[in-house]
């Protein structure tokens, strides 16, 4: 029968398609999953296009309906489950035009495509000729008017899937972040053997035209030399790689009489040439490092494991956000708009002009192919120059250039007759301390601090152990744990989690004059708090106390890292991404426990004391039924509700999803209704038709070595605060008290990336905080509980609300 004979009727519910194209990145199936559930929940019909755009030229079962339950457990599954293949046939018009029809005959006019520049532009081509392709179609007699009616607009949205995060305009792509994670293990577990037998290693890692990767793990690893695309070395560089890394203390050959680092790492981007563009090999850069200096070198191709796996965290609730908000742009686009890619920027899920972030992104491999690399990097976004410029900071503590002058400097004179004004020194005593519970991305950050310090010519000053080390007596003696911090000691912190120079919860308020008197005795010239709540505490009291106390106005910066991200004025706390890697992959793996019973759900107790960010982002990243959080609270009805979701669940699989079922609940939740409470409860209403069990990972949360994204982070927002500092350099006490922002919070905030006053009418503390439940007042996440409950399904359980996919998310 030939379809294209039959009358089509307009479909009652609108169609999208979701497909997947190019290469494979961990968060694509995300991405659908998203797409397939938000879809369904604004009550449209998903449909699933198989092996990418050559499914679309194909037709016919490639091209399937995918209903709720068919994308259970997606979250946790790496490369893309509807799978992605190259599509010689979609290049050609001719295959766009049976694409076209297959659409048509299928009743699709929406299409959302997950995939690299190369996938986008297709997509974009596709919409532009939809009108023409339609027509041809007519007059071949392949279609009607009256079939291809409802039809003529064609809406288009672009998910961004690549592990090289080459798509200019957005900070990162889904998957970067999962291959970036692989890279690191294997780096990180190089280190052993390389600190063992005093030997290096040349890593390569994948990146043809975008070096995001390897810039990314050098931060991340402490690499002593890089080679990216968009910077190729000056020439000489043999030279220049030799004598770095014999600086930095490597031994072997290099420094036999003084023990130094006993490992060295080199990160070669797949992509890395020279400055007359002749590849720059791993195998090159190893024989250099073995014939110059002697030194016992191995190199390792990473190749396709940086994309195999499944997503972490980061890519899974990124994947997520941006299926919803692709299927609300398809809604909301008319047949004026230009087809959107889904970006992110800092913290903000955005729409970007598809044509604009490909056409930038082409731009960028052309410059480099004319040589011209500093217009190269100028098209690259400002994150990625900014961590291009910290990495060179902080590689080795050793740039003559970036050294402050040592002595005395008067900035101007004060009067017409070019008097002299107040001699000052540059150079400044930072004095760096951890408050608060231990985080992944304390040690980086304190490293790269340290490495700034050095570099500058300042004084950088450990307090070891907190406010008590600070204050320690001894005979009417103060005995402080406080000493200058060298490069080599700091240096091995690059990969370890915790803090080693010690933290505690105890605040100065408990001896503010004691931490005064140790303020004035070790010529504090700022003050650089990594912690959380009491880290943001601590500077509060601080800055309270200035007018009692000279010694306190100086630069008070607090760098929030917390598990919990309860610190007010930002959205992101070193710690949190962390501690969220690690509980997703305590929930995958008891998830997967229940794989034999195929039916039990699992109450998981997260940390984050009375805020339910862990809470929420974890159940957004594992696909969990329901979070039970702090600022909701449980109720019975409640969980009378959710008890009838997971029956409706079971139900509707009968046990085919080998996969068990999570809720996870936020340990200060509820008094009454505890994690073991609640798993009995949910035991007693199944009536033996489930089963439910109860879990606490407890300080498991905490992780051991800190994210990828914790470390770099840690590096970029700790050289800011040094930088933010230094602007305080030769002010006046009482000037400095006088400005606000000598007291304040390193901050994301949306799409940027600011400084938060402590104090004044308009401070965080006045109008952010919430003192008693210590967390602030308005949380930016709260929203998200809502897409975690709408992908769960149980946004509408236990209602009569026609939910719509314009509120919030």
């Amino acid at each position: 029968m030939d379809l294209a004979k039959l009358p089509v009727e307009p479909p009652k519910r609108r169609r999208i398609g979701v497909l997947t194209s190019g290469g494979d990145a961990p968060g694509m199936n995300g991405a659908v999953r998203a797409v397939v559930r938000m879809a369904i929940h604004c009550d449209c019909e998903a449909y699933a296009v198989f092996e990418g755009y050559e499914g679309l030229v194909n037709g016919g079962n490639m091209i399937r309906q995918v209903h709720w339950e068919d994308v259970r457990g997606w979250l946790s599954r790496g490369g893309t489950l509807i799978g992605s293949a190259r599509s010689m046939a979609f290049r050609e018009r001719a295959g766009r035009m049976r694409a076209a029809k297959n659409m048509v005959l299928r009743g699709i006019d929406a299409l959302v495509v997950c995939g690299g520049d190369g996938s986008l532009t297709g997509a974009d081509v596709f919409r532009a000729e939809w009108p023409s392709l339609l027509s041809d179609l007519i007059a071949a007699g392949e279609l009607t008017t009256e079939q291809v009616e409802p039809y003529k607009v064609l809406n288009i949205v672009g998910l961004v899937g690549s592990i090289d995060n080459d798509m200019s305009g957005t900070d990162a792509t889904i998957g970067c972040y999962s291959s970036l994670t692989r890279i690191c293990d294997a780096v990180d577990d190089v280190f052993d053997t390389a600190f063992s037998h005093q030997r290096g290693f040349v890593i390569e890692v994948m990146g043809r035209h975008c070096g995001w990767l390897a810039l990314m793990s050098a931060i991340s690893t402490g690499a002593d030399w890089l080679f990216i695309p968009e910077i190729p070395p000056r020439d000489g560089w043999e030279d220049d790689m030799c004598s770095m890394i014999t600086k930095v203390g490597s031994i072997g050959q290099l420094n036999r009489k003084e023990r130094g680092k006993r490992r060295t790492i080199v990160i070669v981007a797949e992509g890395a040439q020279d400055r007359q563009l002749n590849k720059i090999s791993s195998s090159t850069v190893k024989d250099i490092l073995t014939q110059r200096l002697g030194l016992d070198t191995r190199t390792t191709v990473l190749g396709h494991t940086q994309r195999g796996g499944p997503a972490c965290a980061y890519d899974r609730w990124l994947s997520t956000l941006q299926g919803v908000e692709a299927v609300r742009a398809v809604l909301e686009m008319t047949p004026q708009s230009p087809s959107p890619v889904i970006t992110i920027r800092e913290n903000k899920i955005m729409r970007t002009p598809l044509m604009e972030a490909v056409q930038a992104t082409k731009d960028v491999a052309s410059k480099i192919h004319a040589k011209d690399f500093a217009a190269a990097m100028t098209l690259r976004d400002p994150e990625f120059k900014e961590y291009h410029r910290a990495y060179l900071n902080t590689a080795t503590p050793e740039h003559p250039k970036m050294l402050l002058p040592e002595g005395k400097v008067c900035p101007k004179p004060t009067n017409s007759l070019g008097s002299p004004g107040t001699y000052f020194s540059q150079r400044m005593r930072i004095a760096i301390i951890h408050v608060g519970a231990p985080a992944g991305g304390m040690n980086q950050a304190t490293r790269a601090a340290v490495a700034y310090c050095l570099t500058r010519g300042h004084t950088a000053l450990a307090i070891h152990n907190g406010f008590p080390g600070l204050c320690r007596h001894h005979a009417d003696k103060p005995i402080s744990s406080v000493r200058e911090v060298q490069w080599l000691e700091s240096d091995s912190w690059v990969n370890e989690g915790g803090s080693d120079i010690g933290t505690n919860r105890s605040l100065p308020s408990e001896d503010i004059e004691t931490t005064a008197e140790c303020f004035e005795l070790y010529k504090f010239d700022a003050l650089f708090v990594v912690g959380g709540f009491e880290a943001f505490t601590a500077v509060s009291q601080l800055r309270q106390a200035r007018e009692k106390y000279d010694a306190f106005k100086i630069p008070l910066i607090v760098l929030p890292a917390t598990i919990s991200n309860n610190v007010p004025g930002t959205e992101y706390s070193l710690g949190s991404d962390t501690c969220l890697n690690t509980l997703i992959e305590f929930c995958d793996a008891i998830r997967q426990s229940a794989s034999s019973s195929r039916r039990r759900v699992f109450v998981i107790e997260t940390q984050g004391g009375k805020s339910g960010y862990i809470a929420t982002t974890a159940g957004l990243a594992v696909g969990a039924v329901a979070v039970y959080i702090p600022e909701e609270g449980i109720d019975i009805k409640m969980l009378s509700r959710d008890i009838d979701l997971l029956r409706d669940n079971f139900i509707r699989d009968k046990g085919a999803n080998r996969a068990g079922k999570i809720i996870l609940r936020n340990e200060c939740a509820s008094g009454t209704y505890t994690t073991q409470v609640i798993a009995d409860m949910i035991k007693e209403e199944a009536k033996g038709r489930f089963e439910s069990r109860a879990a606490v990972p407890g300080h498991f949360q905490q992780g051991s070595k800190p994210s990828p994204m914790d470390r770099v982070r840690a590096l970029r927002m700790a050289i800011r605060c040094m930088q933010h500092i230094e602007g305080y350099a030769g002010k006046t006490p009482e000037a400095v008290a006088a400005d606000p922002l000598s007291a304040s919070v390193i901050a994301i905030k949306g799409s940027q990336v600011l400084f938060s006053p402590m104090g004044g009418d308009s401070g965080l503390e006045a109008t952010e905080t919430d003192w008693t439940r210590r967390r602030p007042k308005s949380e930016f996440w709260l929203e998200l509980q809502h897409v975690v409950n709408v992908l769960s399904g149980r946004s509408a359980v236990g209602t009569n609300e026609s939910w719509s996919c314009y509120e919030s998310t």
